[in-house]
């Protein structure tokens, strides 16, 4: 495990939607990865060293349709441009993430084009899969076509590409639909990433199976914790803190073998304060999120409230993956007080960094209030959580972080963190 994992909580963002990048690939290089690098003391304030980067390598379309794995979008910038973000970011302390999209490529990717020149028993071909002479489609969209991952040149060309961007200094990836690969293939590539690389760490997103196994199997030191993420919000927009309750149990049981990757919105999502009805109650989820064991992350503009529903439909994720503003002074105000309850939990997670991987206990538990202790040493920390309309009393303590207007018992939608020690 590595050590820095401990203490890292990321800022997430859709690189594409970051900038105010085209739709579409373009001839002419843009150079706007500067944008994102103005954002960093932003990142630092709010409490995160973690910068997640959704796709940065050329593509067509929305960059999880990759063409070339060794180059930056025209878009975004240059491979110079990249240099100096990440160097830039770790002149300031936060660790860089990588999204790296390997289960399949775009149809412009040149072993795709020689794939379909030469048909699917030509060297090229065989690094795809087929289906009656058609190449497969991942999960049904034309564009994506999936790789081959039996194929030892496969496994070789992501090998190269995952030791190429981390000599350059990255700490990390993102595996893109790693539920979509057998773990036998990354058992087969990741020990030869760790050999030249052994602080990276790799992160698989899975969205359902059994995760346990998966990193068992596969050698991933984490996954994406969709399970979570969807009792979350359910348990509160449905006040029903009893499903919460198994889910964190499920979670749990899965911290013996690794700590997951924990969060409450990102780049393929309905916004959480599009999904709940009362800020409050977002406030909450955020409060969850960074009590719960796990590697947190803040998807950009969840930490000012923003809002947006993914559709089913082409250009669907354009309202969850927005342009960001040139400065924090062209953010709206109405943000910021959700960014202050992020300020406020974030430092108690570093004040407390056995959050990261610490169990849970469940203690008070009705349809609307919750709550939940941890507990290292002789220090007990409690998170009290009321969805009712009426107050509840808080767990005994001195209170650590707090919903605005917490002195004595908690209000209606509200939540509080003590600590006993």
């Amino acid at each position: 495990m590595q050590n820095w994992v401990e203490h890292v909580i990321w800022w997430q963002i859709y690189p594409l939607g970051f900038v105010g990048a085209e739709t579409d690939a373009v001839d002419e290089r843009k150079h706007r990865l500067e944008h994102v690098t103005d954002w960093l003391d932003y990142v630092l304030e709010l409490g995160c060293n973690g910068l997640a980067l959704g796709p940065v390598f050329a593509s067509q379309t929305h960059g999880y349709d990759t063409i070339d794995h060794f180059s930056i979008d025209r878009r975004l910038g240059s491979e110079t441009d990249m240099d100096a973000l990440v160097t830039a970011a770790h002149d300031k302390g936060v660790r860089v993430l990588f999204d790296g999209v390997f289960n399949h490529v775009g149809r412009g990717h040149e072993r795709f084009v020689a794939a379909e020149k030469d048909g699917p028993d030509s060297e090229s071909g065989r690094w795809f899969t087929w289906s009656d002479g058609r190449p497969r489609a991942f999960e049904g969209h034309d564009l994506l076509v999936e790789l081959n991952h039996a194929n030892p040149a496969v496994q070789d060309y992501v090998v190269d590409v995952m030791n190429h961007w981390l000599a350059r200094g990255i700490d990390g990836w993102r595996l893109d639909a790693a539920y979509a690969v057998s773990p036998d293939f990354w058992a087969a590539v990741l020990p030869r990433v760790r050999e030249a690389h052994p602080d990276a760490w790799i992160v698989g997103e899975m969205i359902h199976g059994d995760y346990a196994d998966y990193v068992r199997r596969s050698g991933l030191d984490s996954i994406t914790q969709y399970e979570l993420w969807k009792a979350t919000w359910s348990a509160i927009k449905d006040a029903n803190f009893f499903e919460l309750a198994h889910a964190l149990g499920r979670h749990d049981e899965l911290l013996p073998t690794f700590v997951p990757a924990t969060f409450v919105g990102n780049h393929d999502v309905t916004r959480i304060a599009s999904t709940l009805d009362d800020d409050r109650d977002v406030d909450i989820a955020t409060a969850l999120l960074f009590f719960v064991a796990g590697t947190p992350s803040v998807y950009y503009g969840d930490e000012q409230g923003f809002r947006g529903v993914k559709e089913e439909r082409v250009g669907g994720d354009d309202a969850i993956r927005p342009q960001f503003p040139a400065t924090p002074d062209d953010l709206a105000p109405y943000g910021w007080p959700h960014y202050r309850v992020h300020q406020s939990l974030i430092s108690m997670r570093r004040r407390f960094p056995w959050l990261h991987h610490a169990p849970v206990e469940v203690s008070t538990l009705t349809n609307t209030t919750m709550t939940l202790s941890a507990t290292d040493g002789s220090t007990t920390l409690a998170l009290t959580l009321n969805l009712g309309e009426s107050p509840i009393r808080r767990a005994k303590g001195d209170v650590v972080a707090a919903a605005d207007g917490v002195h004595g018992d908690l209000p209606p939608h509200s939540w509080a963190v003590t600590v006993r020690q």
